[in-house]
Order: C-alpha cells, then structure tokens, then sequence
C-alpha cells in the first residue's frame, strides 16, 4: 500500500480599505493570483506560519486576529492533497527593500468585485472562496486552535 499524506498548508486573508491583499505568482501556466501562503515548517505552528508566509511573499508584517477556515483541496495537475487553514488578520507595517521568494512576482491589493472579476487567474478555488468565507463569517477565535 502506497503511503497517502495531505500537504499542511496555511494562508491569509488581509482585508484594508475594501481591498484584500494577494499575491501575483508564477503558476504552471503563467501568473496566477493567491493569498500569501505556503506550507507549514517543522516546529511551526500554524499560526507562526501564517505569519511567516506572509511577509516572505509580501513584504507584509502582519497580525493574526482568527480563523477563516480549514479546507481539503486535491489539486487536478498534480493530485496532491492540500490541508489549507486559512486565517484572517491585519497588516501592521511594510517592510521596504524586501526580497520576496522567487516564486513571487509582487503583491497586489484587489476589491471583492475585481478578484471576482480575476476569478480565472486564481491559483485554486480556495482563494475566492477564503475571501468569501471572510465576509459572510462566522469569525473563528484562535483558541479553537490548541497546541501540545
């Protein structure tokens, strides 16, 4: 029997001005659009994770406030299966000649309407989806998150 495991990813979901902040990324077909995120590291939390993800792709310094969601996806190119905790937070501060990874083209800041309009350039249905689980809530504290 083949060994099965889901990918432990974690993302964020930045709402500032009406506008959520994503990230232009080089995809298997060109750029596509995403919320900051990535996989968790050994010895991460979650939360830690997020945090990390965030200013790695956007140069953003963040702050965690809850939980969006969790959410299983199989990604049709690869089959893999993605285990996706998705939090919601606030941006605290920018940081200026920032490097961002190598996958990342820059981040941008969209309204609800133009990444609806972007839908095709989302890197998964996570992404819109995410956002819209934002907006119509509920909002999960983070101590429905334990640790031991």
């Amino acid at each position: 029997m083949t060994e099965w495991y889901a990918h432990v990813t974690v993302a964020t979901v930045i709402h500032r001005d009406a506008h959520f902040l994503l990230v232009e990324e080089q995809g298997e077909h060109g750029l596509v659009l995403n919320q900051p995120a990535g996989h968790l590291e050994h010895g991460e939390t979650l939360v830690e994770a997020a945090v990390r993800e965030t200013l790695e792709e956007t140069a953003w310094h963040i702050d965690i406030q809850g939980l969006v969601g969790v959410a299983l996806y199989t990604a049709p190119a690869n089959g893999i299966t993605y285990h996706r905790t998705t939090f919601y937070g606030e941006v605290l501060r920018q940081e200026t000649n920032f490097k961002l990874d190598t996958d990342i083209e820059r981040a941008v800041w969209l309204t609800h309407e133009e990444m609806r309009a972007e839908s095709a350039r989302m890197r998964s249905p996570l992404v819109l989806a995410a956002v819209e689980q934002y907006l119509q809530g509920p909002k999960i504290p983070l101590e429905f998150i334990y640790y031991t």
